[in-house]
């Protein structure tokens, strides 16, 4: 019984070599090829299209018959999923067809294979970065395509990739400042929130940035070096400033004034210190001439 299935199976595997498209992948035949190929292309077979296009192409590169298939073989990686590939053939085709009727729909496909291949949010954005690059060029190539609001709805996602991956960033160094070494962090904080701001200025996270940075600014400054403590209270206090202008009717109010209010209150302290350093470096001053003067009269 064994044996009989095994020759079962072995007359399978020879039927199917046997089939159509084991036969001509054997052609050498370029004409029966290159029909083959487009008719597998035509029903949707595209790996065994990408297999007859690979013998076909070197064979008829520069003929009139080429730019077809050069095209039907960008858009076979494309539709088994292997954006990557289409991208690159796809852009290939771009520069050797510019003239092509196919031209524009070829430029459009390299950004949206880049733009399917693009990760999460949370992954790292350079093959986005590529996506980005192809779709810009696209738009500018042909402002009048059909394809240009499509284009422009992918890049606002791909922006809004960005966004959220520069927000996750800034909440790590939010909570990392809590860590061991906070002073470093608190830094990273503050300089990262205000480029959040520059590179995103509507985005809907600007308002809890805002409000964080007068936090961990007045953090900042509260565990900073007495030389460096009044400079860095007054950014807190400037921050707040800015806070309350922008923002008059946040949630975040309440935690702002709070803040506020350590900064003032630290300021305050620091002032009164200050003086008192300045008062009895004045006086030391004068005790220390008057001692000099004295010298100077006995001689």
């Amino acid at each position: 019984m064994r044996v009989q299935s095994i020759l079962v199976i072995i007359l399978i595997f020879a039927i199917a070599s046997c089939g159509p498209f084991n036969k001509l992948e054997k052609s050498t035949n370029w004409e029966e090829l290159y029909k083959g190929a487009n008719d597998y292309y035509q029903a949707g077979e595209y790996n065994k299209a990408i297999i007859l296009y690979d013998k076909v192409l070197p064979v008829i590169r520069g003929s009139e018959k080429a730019e077809l298939a050069d095209y039907n073989y960008a858009n076979c990686h494309f539709k088994t999923k292997r954006y990557i590939e289409a991208a690159g053939y796809f852009s290939n085709f771009f520069r050797t067809y510019n003239r092509s009727p196919l031209a524009e729909e070829a430029l459009f496909m390299n950004a949206y294979s880049l733009y399917l291949d693009s990760p999460d949010f949370n992954l790292d954005q350079q093959s986005s970065q590529e996506a980005v690059s192809a779709i810009q060029r696209f738009v500018t190539q042909f402002p009048g395509s059909a394809s240009y609001e499509r284009a422009m709805e992918m890049l606002v996602d791909l922006q809004g990739r960005f966004e959220e991956k520069a927000y996750q960033e800034s909440s790590m160094y939010y909570r990392l400042k809590d860590g061991l070494y906070p002073g470093d962090f608190y830094r990273a904080c503050i300089i990262n929130f205000q480029n959040f701001t520059k590179d995103y200025p509507e985005s809907k996270y600007n308002e809890e940035l805002a409000y964080k940075l007068v936090e961990v600014s007045t953090g900042y400054a509260k565990n900073s070096a007495f030389a460096k403590k009044e400079e860095r209270l007054n950014d807190a206090l400037a921050f707040a400033s800015t806070f309350y202008r922008r923002y008059p009717s946040s949630p975040f109010m309440g935690e702002v004034k709070k803040f506020e209010g350590e900064a003032r209150k630290e300021l305050a302290s620091h002032s009164e210190l200050k003086n008192k350093f300045a008062q009895q470096a004045a006086e030391q001053t004068a005790k220390f001439e008057a001692e000099q003067n004295a010298e100077k009269k006995e001689n």
